[in-house]
């Protein structure tokens, strides 16, 4: 008896760890984050939907995704291993094998994709090509050159025009619009989060802010922290010159705008690392609000 509740307990505890590991490999909370992105677009896009249009995106969407963040964890284990916040990534330990990992990737990108073309062929390339630029040319790129944050802002970005096309939409200045939203966003959201892992990232090679000192504490990443920020303040005229919404969700985009840009600004003002995590949280708050009042409005 006693065997069997080992035998039991054992069990329970390597699928409590597979399902952990699985988690991780997709970077779970990252890949929701990215679905969250896609659907409240194709909301906004849609003139009539259905809840289950809407589940085949966020299912194809977060597949997608998870195949990148798995393909990255294969390409960057031996990377992982040096840092603290992905000391622990599966690959990186040994827990699960590059090849496990990589049909994992596989299986998970040919049935994204394939629920992304349910909708139209322009969906699904534009989620390859957000599989393919974020896994073969960002990743490698990390331990290059900052530029490589500019390449990743691409994929980043992507599922806003994602969900507007798989609504029925082409790709016109609105999906560009939405496209743009993600895309400045990301630049002092990135660069807050290198800024207080400057260490961790630094000890794997990875120099990911724009400035050329060692210690990245100079006041060029700062000021271009500020400068895209303040890219998102003109854009927030944009929603209603589109018919996306009307003035009200223009004005909530202006003051998360001017919130935002308040917190680049401090830490152009600053420079320290209280400053860029406060500008992280700031960038926490900027983008679900944004979506939401957007969708909110148009309803």
């Amino acid at each position: 008896m006693a065997t069997t509740d080992n035998n039991t307990i054992s069990i329970g505890s390597f699928l409590k760890q597979k399902i952990n590991d699985y988690k991780l490999l997709v970077k779970l909370k990252l890949s929701l984050l990215v679905v969250f992105s896609a659907c409240i677009t194709f909301l906004l896009g849609a003139n009539d939907y259905s809840w289950q249009a809407l589940v085949v995106l966020g299912l194809g969407g977060f597949f997608v995704t998870g195949a990148a963040n798995a393909l990255n964890q294969v390409l960057e284990k031996d990377y992982d291993k040096l840092m603290k916040r992905t000391a622990d990534r599966p690959v990186a330990t040994g827990r699960m094998e590059s090849s496990e990992a990589v049909l994992i990737a596989g299986l998970l990108s040919v049935a994204g994709l394939l629920l992304l073309a349910t909708f139209n062929p322009t969906t699904a390339v534009l989620g390859a090509l957000s599989l393919i630029s974020y896994s073969f040319i960002y990743t490698p790129m990390k331990r290059v050159s900052p530029a490589a944050v500019w390449i990743g802002a691409i994929p980043g970005a992507l599922p806003m025009s994602i969900g507007w096309v798989a609504a029925g939409n082409g790709l016109g200045a609105e999906a560009l619009f939405l496209f743009s939203i993600q895309f400045f966003w990301q630049f002092p959201h990135f660069w807050a989060i290198a800024w207080v892992a400057y260490k961790d990232y630094s000890d794997a090679g990875f120099y990911l802010l724009p400035s050329k000192k060692k210690d990245g504490r100079d006041k060029s990443t700062a000021m271009q922290t500020v400068f895209y920020a303040a890219c998102l303040l003109p854009m927030s005229i944009l929603p209603f010159y589109f018919g996306i919404s009307s003035y009200i969700a223009c004005c909530v985009m202006l003051v998360m705008g001017i919130f935002y840009l308040t917190y680049a600004i401090n830490l152009y003002r600053k420079c320290t690392d209280q400053a860029a995590r406060k500008l992280m949280f700031a960038s926490f708050a900027y983008l679900p609000v944004v979506l939401i009042v957007l969708v909110l409005d148009k309803i």
